[in-house]
């Protein structure tokens, strides 16, 4: 098992998101996992390339660039 850190969060921030993820991820700590693993995913970046270059394309097709 990897080893695990604390984080402080606000109790009033936290007890929303149980409210409103827990039927779906089971625990705070299971739903912050999942994000904080879909916002470092390498897939999220390429996704970030891939947009910036449409839109680069639709402005130069639209002669802004």
């Amino acid at each position: 098992m990897p080893s695990l850190r604390t984080v402080e969060l606000p109790a009033v921030l936290c007890n929303s998101v149980e409210q409103r993820f827990s039927a779906r991820f089971g625990s705070l700590e299971s739903f912050l996992t999942f994000v904080l693993q879909e916002l470092v995913r390498d897939d999220s970046r390429l996704m970030d390339d891939a947009e910036r270059r449409l839109v680069e394309e639709r402005l130069k097709d639209l002669g802004y660039m």
